[in-house]
């Protein structure tokens, strides 16, 4: 009895280590460069100025029929990409245009869980728009528009080819946000 009890008092003792200690709280620390711009004059009725992080433009699709043009900016480092839309302004179709776009935007509703518009106006470059900031698990970020009301309209959104958990994409979601900014500031449309 005595050796079960002297026993027991040895198992009890190496049993008991240093009591637990919580893991630290922490957050992913993620770091971008510093942003670094350059004009992009392609074959495209517009220029604009783009992140030197992205991957340089290497198709631009064009569809005649319609006045379409698109282009693909590309951020493998941040595993997404910012999809412009260029159409042509003709026959009164902005109307048509300008709905589409928000309907495009507001068919992230259902994921979102906010959509957040701000007005953009440049009245210098003829350049007016809408920037929207999409949150929550939604599959765009951030969309826009601009447009000169009269012959140009361009379309864009931020979509990464990840899955749409927002606190994970969040960091790189503002960054990009920041360049799609810079991208609407920098648009000059060609005559």
């Amino acid at each position: 009895m005595r050796k079960l009890l002297l026993l027991s008092i040895v198992i009890s003792c190496i049993a008991c280590g240093s009591d637990p200690v919580p893991k630290p709280k922490a957050m992913l620390r993620l770091e971008y460069p510093q942003p670094s711009y350059k004009k992009v004059d392609i074959p495209l009725p517009f220029t604009f100025e783009k992140n030197e992080l992205a991957n340089p433009i290497s198709n631009i699709r064009l569809d005649g029929v319609n006045n379409l043009y698109g282009v693909d900016i590309n951020y493998p480092k941040l595993k997404g990409t910012v999809y412009l839309t260029y159409k042509k302004v003709e026959n009164n179709n902005l109307t048509d245009l300008l709905r589409d776009a928000q309907n495009l935007t507001q068919k992230h509703t259902v994921k979102a869980d906010e959509i957040e518009g701000d007005i953009y106006e440049n009245p210098k470059n003829k350049v007016f728009g809408m920037f929207y900031e999409v949150g929550g698990n939604a599959a765009s970020q951030s969309q826009f528009y601009v447009t000169d009301s009269i012959n140009h309209f361009l379309v864009g959104s931020l979509y990464f080819y990840a899955k749409p958990n927002y606190d994970s994409i969040y960091p790189a979601a503002v960054y990009l946000k920041n360049d799609i900014k810079h991208i609407m500031e920098t648009i000059a449309w060609k005559e």
